[in-house]
């Protein structure tokens, strides 16, 4: 194996699972429980080009079974970022001869782990963060329940779509006898540039204000858990997953001029309407000749705005998808059925507490962005992705207690 890429490899994945990642640095300890606490990979870390992300329901039945998956599934993690063997595992081979290509797992926990129809199937009920509140049902949601929920999450990403599948794939063999997959979506984000936005399905820009994950007080503010939270999830996040299909064949057929008032930004630059530069302020205020605001009331960027939602902020990590066809009616006229690109966007964010995050923020785009004549959310889920103590697994604060 090249030396270069063994030392990489070490300090992206056999670290990188515990807290530290080559590309952005060595992760911060956040503020100590009862010792450094660091962060998960897959979160700040700048995004690769494939993601495949997965969600499990538990089978098994005790507490201890549960732990000792995750035991097995953090084991595997480390050595698949290092680029090494799974102890005592016959590996299927596909990904043989490629590197770890910047790979990340990320590991949540969702609402069903504590609760279960109302049963508390772990005994673990009472230590469920009350920032796992489930999210509410939004205006227009057409959820599909195969696409919807699970008990744990992975996040596989890395710089090629194969290695973030072989990454999934081994960790739903770990899981037999004590999990099943519930459901999965592969996507995927082509190489815009260094320090460059990425743009969606729709040709947009995509993430434009993201808190920026260099800053310590930004993160901490915005995306770690906050110091008052339950300890188990010091150093950790939550994380909404949404799988929103898109209309293409309705909006392809937009004038470019339309597609930037939904919006609220030039297509080209990704400019506010009214700006030059992606980065320039939006100016909500800015009204044209007749009075009408230059950004229209329901534009997306407007709703979406920090200043428009009592500052409240998440951090984007999507990534687009495409499903090939299937048929379709139209939510909008000309109501056109037929078989049309099941594509869209695996929409995940990470955010301190979904409550004052991604609902708050959601929860009026939902009713009033001119956008929604476009989107339709078809599958949903939420996580919490803790923190992790040097020397143990993802969630062992919470199920080893």
């Amino acid at each position: 194996m090249n030396p270069y890429f063994s030392r990489r490899a070490f300090l992206e994945g056999a670290l990188g699972v515990a807290g530290l990642n080559a590309v952005a640095g060595p992760a911060r300890a956040v503020r100590p429980v009862s010792a450094p606490v660091l962060h998960q990979p897959g979160i700040t870390t700048p995004q690769q080009s494939s993601i495949y992300f997965m969600t499990f329901d538990i089978t098994a039945e005790k507490r201890a079974d549960v732990a000792a998956l995750m035991r097995r599934w953090t084991q595997a993690a480390d050595a698949m970022m290092a680029g090494h063997a799974i102890p005592d595992f016959v590996d299927s081979g596909e990904a043989e001869g490629l590197s770890p290509k910047g790979l990340t797992l990320t590991f949540g926990f969702g609402p069903g782990l504590f609760t279960q129809d109302g049963r508390d199937r772990f005994g673990l009920a009472s230590r469920r963060p009350a920032a796992l509140a489930d999210l509410p049902r939004f205006t227009g949601d057409q959820l599909v329940p195969a696409r919807t929920g699970g008990d744990l999450s992975i996040q596989s990403c890395a710089n090629d779509p194969q290695t973030a599948l072989h990454a999934a794939r081994v960790l739903a063999r770990l899981a037999y006898g004590m999990a099943e997959p519930r459901w999965a979506q592969a996507g995927f984000l082509p190489d815009f540039g260094r320090h460059t936005t990425p743009r969606n399905l729709m040709g947009f820009k995509d993430g434009t204000m993201n808190p920026d994950t260099t800053s310590p007080r930004a993160t901490d503010r915005f995306v770690w858990a906050a110091p008052d939270d339950v300890a188990w999830m010091q150093g950790g996040s939550y994380q909404v997953a949404r799988i929103i299909r898109i209309a293409l064949e309705h909006w392809d057929r937009m004038k470019v001029g339309f597609q930037e008032e939904t919006m609220g930004r030039m297509k080209e630059s990704g400019a506010p309407i009214g700006g030059h530069r992606e980065s320039d302020p939006l100016d909500l205020k800015a009204q044209d000749h007749d009075g009408n605001p230059v950004i229209a009331e329901n534009a997306h960027a407007r709703l979406a705005a920090p200043s428009e939602n009592g500052g409240a902020q998440i951090l984007r990590r999507a990534y687009s998808y495409d499903n090939g066809l299937s048929f379709t009616a139209e939510r909008w006229p000309p109501w056109h059925q037929g078989n049309e690109l099941d594509a869209g966007l695996l929409f995940l964010c990470y955010q301190q507490d979904p409550r004052t995050g991604f609902t708050k923020i959601f929860d009026r785009m939902a009713k009033f962005d001119m956008m929604n004549q476009f989107t339709t959310h078809i599958g949903s889920g939420l996580f919490a992705c803790p923190g992790r103590k040097p020397g143990t697994c993802i969630g062992a604060a919470l199920l080893d207690a």
